[in-house]
């Protein structure tokens, strides 16, 4: 059983929302032919895609290839809309989770969904993720920050307390990186700053004291194998037990709560796996992708399953069963993925 938990998607067209909308920069698709298009921001272009964005035939095909049983779909974060008004980030948010269940629908059951929501009202969000779940949604991804307020911001409890009441999984998913000015080139934002917004929503969680106050039913994961969580966790350690501001909030070290949150596996490198595992535990690291963009895993769960650094435990566990209690689903409900992918 392989379950990849980290994909996006593009649908094939949607509505035009500066039109709509009356304001500009809106994201918007231009199709160069039947397999390849270009992700428009107004008149800039953001990314160039494949038909595997919008196509369920080709991404099984992808997934029959590298034998992933069932994968998990969001939106690309550029579809949050969260810097709009958050009636119009709700438009999209109905639209594109639409999008991704039609992708479901015409999957032949090797497809699953994680919705958006208007993060920037916290009523809205809660009302989206609650419409989501009953419409089969498996939780929601969101972004890791909204401007200068980070996860452990009070309406932000709000809403995972919301996800953990509903039984929501919630992706946690870097966006408008930090210090853009600075990184122009070489995609380095993606390179750099990803990795540094992860950590800073990680341990904004916790030397918060958020996880003190969030229930542990709340399953949560983050992205990209915790950006960079992991190698300097021993620095955050040190810092709560020898400087007072840093654990005023926090009754624990940081190493205390690896407990309460996932991290997906797209690390890249088989001793990074190693030690994400070795620091969260052989239970909280799932396989992500990242799908199919050119950042992601260009043959699905290729580290995972073939490294020699994890044990036949381990890598079972990354593999599937880890994805299964994160996303709160049983393997039998799997089981007809399963049996059409082996025809």
């Amino acid at each position: 059983m392989i379950i990849d938990i980290h994909s996006h998607f593009f649908p094939k067209q949607w509505p035009d929302l500066a039109e709509k909308f009356g304001t500009p920069n809106w994201p918007w698709m231009k199709h160069i032919d039947g397999e390849r298009a270009t992700v428009m921001l107004g008149d800039k272009v953001f990314r160039p895609i494949t038909s595997a964005c919008w196509d369920p035939d080709k991404r099984i095909e992808d997934l029959d290839r590298d034998g992933v049983d069932l994968q998990v779909i969001c939106a690309t974060p550029v579809l949050f809309g969260y810097d709009r008004p958050a009636d119009q980030a709700l438009y999209c948010a109905d639209i594109f989770n639409d999008a991704a269940l039609d992708l479901v629908a015409r999957s032949h059951g090797r497809l699953k969904a994680l919705a958006q929501v208007p993060l920037q009202e916290t009523d809205l969000a809660c009302a989206a993720v609650s419409r989501a779940m009953r419409n089969g949604h498996l939780g929601v991804q969101i972004g890791n920050h909204l401007g200068e307020r980070e996860l452990d911001d009070p309406a932000f409890l709000t809403f995972l307390h919301h996800c953990a009441d509903e039984g929501a999984a919630v992706f946690v998913h870097p966006w408008d990186m930090m210090a853009p000015e600075r990184m122009p080139r070489y995609m380095l934002g993606w390179l750099v700053a990803m990795a540094a917004e992860t950590q800073l929503s990680i341990l904004s969680l916790i030397l918060s004291g958020a996880f003190e106050r969030l229930p542990k039913s709340l399953r949560i994961c983050f992205a990209h194998g915790g950006g960079s969580f992991a190698y300097l966790l021993g620095r955050a350690d040190n810092a709560w037990h020898h400087r007072d501001i840093v654990r005023k909030d926090s009754p624990h070290p940081p190493s205390h709560y690896v407990d309460r949150f996932y991290c997906d596996s797209a690390v890249f490198d088989d001793k990074a796996l190693r030690l994400l595992v070795d620091v969260m535990g052989k239970e909280r690291v799932v396989l992500g992708t990242d799908y199919p963009f050119p950042l992601g895993e260009q043959r699905l769960g290729h580290l995972v399953g073939t490294t020699s650094v994890l044990s036949d435990e381990e890598r079972a566990a990354i593999q599937g069963s880890n994805a299964l209690a994160f996303l709160g689903i049983e393997e039998a409900e799997i089981t007809g993925a399963r049996a059409y992918a082996a025809e």
